[in-house]
């Protein structure tokens, strides 16, 4: 699993960042899931590694326009790419009527299958290998925060201990390492357990923007790998965190403190904070780190690899 930060300014871009995307890539079924959709979203693909044809899943934490401005002009280019295949979006329930205003009044024609769900929280997708939920988040207009989870699986199959037992390969290998008990022809009762390593820890993945703090954001964020969390402000700021609903660096980190992540990579950036003025991006940070340590600051096209048992390690 690996992040790449897309956009990571608030409310309008500039010369450096971009306005809101993450993409998170599972190299192990050639999928890339989209976390909001900023305008410009498919111009920063084209200069990341990321492909567009690998798009499958599309999360849309609110309807403000800095994380949905881009999602109908990437949809329309997706449907130019070539042998199109189906798009899930998922995100508050107006996404729906503005998708579909979107297409009306553009004349817009998507050659391909769109299903937008309308997220409660909860679980909001499942399959055999990964487990995605949303919680509500505290801002202006209805807001949520995602939560993927990698299902944990069995540790690694001792194949020369089986031979040596004189197991015959096969079907009861698998069987072995699902980790369910065999009964041999021979009588012999066999169990899983004892023929695989440790149970291979599932990752976790969570994104929380926008938002001021809130107990939601802890509770979605607990032991996770890493935390993507706003951080619109500087902890002088507070006073317009509060009125806009927005979070500081230090709000960030106290939610990474109290969920007990591994990682937090802050984002969201307010402009104002750029080189020359009294309050730069690297105060944000130091003050982020005065209260959870292992703090980082997101910007464009950074990537951020999410390790089995150990921590990631950004470039």
């Amino acid at each position: 699993m690996q992040i790449t930060f897309l956009g990571t300014s608030s409310g309008v871009p500039t010369r450096s960042r971009n306005v809101s995307s993450i993409g998170l890539r599972l190299p192990q079924r050639a999928e890339v899931w989209l976390f909001d959709c900023g305008e410009g979203t498919q111009h920063q693909l084209l200069r990341s590694d990321l492909k567009l044809s690998q798009i499958s899943r599309i999360f849309i934490t609110h309807m403000h326009g800095d994380h949905i401005f881009g999602l109908m002009g990437l949809l329309a280019s997706y449907g130019l790419a070539g042998n199109p295949t189906a798009i899930d979006l998922y995100g508050p329930r107006p996404l729906k009527d503005y998708l579909r205003a979107c297409e009306r009044y553009s004349q817009t024609r998507l050659s391909f299958p769109v299903n937008i769900h309308a997220v409660e929280p909860g679980v909001i997708y499942e399959d055999d290998e990964f487990l995605v939920t949303c919680a509500p988040l505290t801002h202006r207009i209805p807001a949520f925060g995602y939560r993927v989870v990698e299902k944990d699986r069995p540790g690694h199959f001792d194949v020369s201990k089986a031979q040596a037992m004189g197991i015959p390969p096969g079907p009861i290998y698998g069987r072995l390492k699902r980790g369910e008990t065999v009964i041999l022809e021979d009588g012999r009762r066999l169990q899983g357990q004892d023929f695989c390593g440790p149970t291979e820890i599932g990752r976790k993945f969570v994104y929380c923007t926008d938002t001021i703090y809130c107990d939601q954001a802890v509770a979605l964020a607990q032991d996770a790998d890493v935390l993507v969390h706003e951080a619109t402000f500087a902890h002088q700021d507070a006073e317009l965190a509060y009125q806009r609903l927005h979070s500081t660096s230090t709000m960030a980190a106290q939610v990474a403190l109290a969920a007990q992540v591994h990682c937090l990579i802050m984002t969201h950036f307010s402009p104002r904070y750029a080189p020359g003025n009294a309050i730069v991006l690297n105060d944000l940070l130091q003050e982020a780190r005065m209260i959870f340590a292992n703090t980082q600051m997101a910007y464009d096209f950074m990537t951020y690899e999410i390790n089995r048992r150990s921590y990631g390690q950004s470039k």
